[in-house]
């Protein structure tokens, strides 16, 4: 039942299928994994004198009046008014006539919306209705909060989750008990059922933690498998030192860093000492990593080999082709470049499958793309993949498996700290540029509540017009019916009112098509549209220089580091550079987190007091690291955890390396089907 259509739950046709693909849902087993993304909690009833306004909030009262219906254009309007002995509320409802039977005067009822202040007084606008008993049954419940999409609110989508889970197929328990018991975890079927209706927040964390315990468990699981294939492998590719490259080094209108001299001495050590380099280069944004790549391709194409790099976006891997052959044709170095995307023709892909297949292509640079089954290279001896966290265990693996055992280098700029770096990287080596260039002017930054926001279009105005570029950023794509946060869609209307009509104002967010984000992030590289509203898709999008304004709506549900990551997007040409965080919350401790940004601009420092601050309470409406493959594990908040599970694997593994033993079988075939999946993901 599990891997059957979601056409298959009653209620959901072809249409309603096609909004859930939407969010990347087509199976019963892929709803049941699309984890809530927060919880509502049913509060008691707040005396009416006692509201506050833009919260979500229930009051309880009698109704003066039979709810009244007013037509205003082509809207029908529905209101009444409630009254407690603290004082009264109007309530209002849009195209809702039917509501006025349930309204009738003198009744008792409970409604629960969100306060707004309209004409100088506080109104609720389309509330939810209850009886008291029926308001008492779901009070202190914790309703979920799903990611949606427009025309696929939240009460359809949690109504389809409720029927998976009646009709869903019991698993197996694969978990050896004696992990069960040592590390307290809840049975696998239990923990799917309450993390979507937890009754409280001790039963939610409790479902919550099986579940990140097998994300990581796995994944650990997947990163010893390739560990040991990888130990102390000889090469195939051994390289020799290469003069040009000292030459070139010489060259550049710049100085390398210490620490860019030391982490370029350990990859060339690698490439020329006989075994096969396995390794991570963790810097922070803008630390001067892709240099250190360029001159890694560069001693495998002096040698006779080729050397591929692969990144996240079409944009990014546009950029590097661009600069790597800039690079070349100025310092007169003859090698050729490739460039390998999903968007390219068919013939423009044949042409290129050609050269890499008949060694006319030195350096090959794409996304994804690079590992499918139609590109042959010849003696690839290095692959470089830029921004980790964006490609799977199972994609390392695959790349590595296109030659003859390649070095493998991969680059990532999220400042996990070490510790944690070593369990989540157990499969290669670690070199750190903890050194930023001199010429990099730092980010100035200031933490803002929602009423900065006008000096700041102001500000961005002011910066555009001087020739420059900015990002705005939204947690949400589209308006959700349960979470209070700023959206792309609407934000980018009420931006293009706000701002002058010279400046051109677009958006960007991960739901659109891979060709229209392509186009979008081109147009804004080239300095075509001046401000850029977008979600987070932009943490890994595109190098754009002259771009010197960051602007974060709801900074307070972001991480620290994913917050420092977007923050990265600016600062990265020779204009001074600003990122305003707007704070919307007024919760303890929100203020205190985003100051640590306003002092630091140093993404391992920022990192490190991340872990300090989480707690187990950040789950709820925090959003989530977004690193690795993880659905709901979080290397910040989940650190200890993660670390207990790497100790349990390693035992494990060291106990029975090929998971032979009877108790650990089922635990072995859902190994496999964890790397089956990782496989999925690269259309193999």
């Amino acid at each position: 039942m599990n891997q059957e259509p979601i056409t298959t739950l009653k209620g959901i046709g072809e249409k309603t299928a096609g909004l859930f693909r939407r969010l990347g849902i087509e199976t019963v087993e892929e709803l049941l994994h699309d984890y809530p993304r927060a919880y509502d909690a049913c509060e008691p009833p707040v005396p009416i004198g006692q509201l506050k306004e833009g919260q979500m909030q229930a009051v309880s009262g009698q109704l003066l009046k039979t709810a009244s219906v007013r037509r205003f254009k082509n809207i029908q309007v529905i209101v009444t008014t409630v009254r407690d002995l603290t004082g009264s509320l109007q309530l209002t409802w849009y195209n809702m006539p039917y509501l006025r039977t349930t309204l009738q005067m003198g009744k008792i009822l409970v409604f629960r919306g969100k306060v707004v202040r309209k004409n100088n007084r506080l109104t609720m606008e389309q509330p939810e209705i209850f009886t008291p008993e029926a308001y008492q049954e779901i009070m202190h419940s914790m309703q979920p909060i799903y990611g949606q999409t427009r025309g696929l609110g939240n009460k359809a989508i949690t109504k389809a989750v409720l029927q998976a889970l009646e009709q869903r197929q019991m698993e197996r328990e694969y978990m050896p008990a004696d992990v069960r018991r040592k590390y307290e975890l809840a049975e696998y079927n239990y923990a799917i059922e309450h993390i979507h209706f937890p009754s409280d927040q001790q039963e939610l964390l409790f479902a919550r933690k099986r579940l990140v315990f097998d994300e990581f468990f796995f994944f650990l699981m997947a990163v010893r498998r390739l560990k040991e294939k990888r130990r102390d492998k000889r090469s195939t590719f051994v390289m020799k030192q290469v003069p040009e490259l000292e030459r070139l080094l010489q060259e550049l209108p710049y100085s390398l860093t210490a620490a860019q001299r030391k982490v370029l001495k350990e990859v060339q050590g690698d490439l020329t000492g006989g075994l096969v380099m396995n390794r991570l280069i963790q810097g922070d944004v803008g630390s001067g990593k892709t240099i250190i790549a360029v001159f890694a391709l560069l001693q495998a194409a002096f040698c006779g080999y080729q050397g591929a790099l692969m990144v996240p976006t079409e944009v990014l891997a546009r950029q590097h082709f661009e600069s790597i052959r800039e690079l070349l044709a100025q310092h007169g170095i003859d090698r050729n470049v490739v460039l390998v995307t999903g968007s390219m023709t068919a013939k423009e892909k044949r042409i290129a499958y050609e050269k890499i297949a008949g060694h006319e292509a030195d350096i090959i640079v794409g996304t994804h793309a690079l590992i499918q089954e139609k590109v042959h290279y010849d003696k690839l001896a290095l692959v470089i993949t830029d921004e980790q966290h964006r490609f799977g265990v199972g994609q390392r693996e695959a790349l590595g498996n296109k030659g003859e055992e390649p070095h493998i280098l991969v680059m990532s700029a999220t400042p996990i700290p070490r510790t944690l770096a070593i369990i989540l990287y157990g499969d290669l080596d670690i070199s750190v540029i903890d050194e930023m260039p001199a010429n990099r002017l730092p980010i100035k930054n200031c933490v803002v509540d929602p009423g900065y926001r006008d000096r700041a279009y102001q500000f961005i105005t002011r910066e555009v017009l001087a020739g420059r570029q900015a990002y705005v950023i939204c947690p949400m794509v589209e308006e959700s019916e349960m979470i209070e946060a700023e959206n792309v869609l609407d934000y980018t209307k009420m931006l293009r009112q706000k701002l002058p009509e010279s400046i051109c104002v677009e958006y960007l967010h991960g739901k659109m098509k891979g060709r229209e984000k392509n186009q979008i992030m081109e147009r804004f590289a080239a300095g075509e549209i001046q401000v850029l509203v977008s979600t987070t898709v932009v943490e890994v999008g595109v190098n754009v220089p002259n771009a010197t304004v960051m602007m974060i709506e709801n900074a307070e549900r972001f991480g620290l580091a994913q917050l420092h990551q977007l923050r990265g997007r600016v600062g990265r040409g020779k204009y001074q550079s600003y990122c305003i965080m707007v704070n919307g919350s007024d919760q303890d401790g929100t203020q205190e987190r985003l100051d640590i940004l306003n002092r630091s601009n140093d993404g391992f420092y920022i990192a490190s007091e991340d872990l300090k601050l989480r707690g187990p309470g950040d789950i709820f409406g925090l959003r989530q690291s977004g690193d690795m493959e993880f659905r709901l594990a979080d290397v910040f908040t989940d650190a200890n955890l993660l670390k207990k599970v790497s100790e349990e694997v390693n035992r494990l593994l060291d106990q029975d390396p090929e998971l032979e033993a009877e108790e650990h079988l089922l635990l072995k075939s859902r190994l496999e089907k964890y790397l089956s999946k990782s496989y999925d993901k690269l259309n193999l």
